[in-house]
């Protein structure tokens, strides 16, 4: 029996949304309603550093404004058991190890990585040289962050439904990244994996700039044994100057377009 489409919106609440949120969102939407499917939701609120919740009621209510809809939400903040759950699952299988090393790798993991600052290539200091179960250290650690141990046999290969096929080599175009970060939470590639799981994704629609993401994901859906979904990476917008846009484009939110007075059509047709 054929599973019906399910697609997700991950915004994160560290800022306003702009101009290339809400493209790639609307796109997700459209896809989603094309296919008589459901949408979901989820505040990948997790960088208690930075997510506020101001953001999070911005976010709902400019994607509403916009004309997106969604039939069921959730907050990554509410789900830490499971992810520590999955995460005692490789450790026990031998997929992940412990890790001392750097504070440079630990502030990046938590987000999304785009392509301009994506995860270092991790040099293997702690890597130990065969597999073995580890266990997740209770609560916060002052010393230990937790990796996954990639395979270098064999590219990761996908065929995108926007970007096409592609492939990517485990130990060439990124290494052994983060899971579990030492103040006890999750990383982006855990959680969101764990998530899209979880909630029986079968589209996953988002920036072209999280392709290598999307390989990092397959080697773990594959350790879990989970199915993996289709693909689909929208191209990124950029300002004048060719710059990807960010959440520091100000000027571009869709919290400032709302204010000058531009209307959602408006809006939609400057995609």
């Amino acid at each position: 029996m054929k599973q019906s489409y399910c697609g997700r919106l991950a915004p994160s609440p560290t800022g306003l949304l702009h101009l290339g949120h809400a493209r790639t969102f609307w796109i997700a939407h459209e896809r989603a309603r094309a296919a008589n499917g459901k949408l979901w939701l989820r505040d990948e609120d997790l960088d208690a550093q930075r997510a506020r919740a101001e953001f999070s009621i911005a976010m709902k209510e400019d994607l509403r404004w916009l004309g997106i809809t969604w039939d069921a939400e959730l907050c990554q903040s509410d789900r830490l058991p499971l992810y520590r759950e999955a995460m005692q699952r490789l450790l026990a299988a031998g997929f992940a190890y412990s890790c001392t090393c750097s504070r440079r790798d630990l502030a990046q993991s938590i987000a999304a990585p785009h392509d301009d600052d994506d995860e270092p290539i991790y040099k293997g200091k702690c890597r130990p040289s065969f597999s073995k179960p580890w266990t997740l250290n209770p609560g916060p650690s002052l010393f230990t962050n937790y990796r996954f141990r990639i395979p270098t046999s064999e590219p990761v290969t996908f065929t995108d439904a926007n970007a096409g096929p592609q492939s990517f080599t485990p130990g060439i175009d990124f290494g052994d990244f983060l899971l579990w970060r030492k103040d006890d939470l999750p990383s982006y590639q855990l959680a969101c994996t764990v998530d899209d799981a979880e909630m029986g994704i079968t589209e996953v629609v988002r920036g072209r700039d999280l392709l290598k993401s999307t390989a990092r994901q397959i080697l773990l859906q594959r350790a879990f044994g989970l199915t993996t979904p289709n693909y689909y990476h929208c191209d990124l917008m950029r300002d004048d100057a060719g710059v990807r846009l960010a959440k520091r484009h100000d000027a571009l939110s869709l919290r400032a377009l709302r204010e000058r007075g531009l209307t959602p059509e408006e809006v939609r047709a400057m995609f």
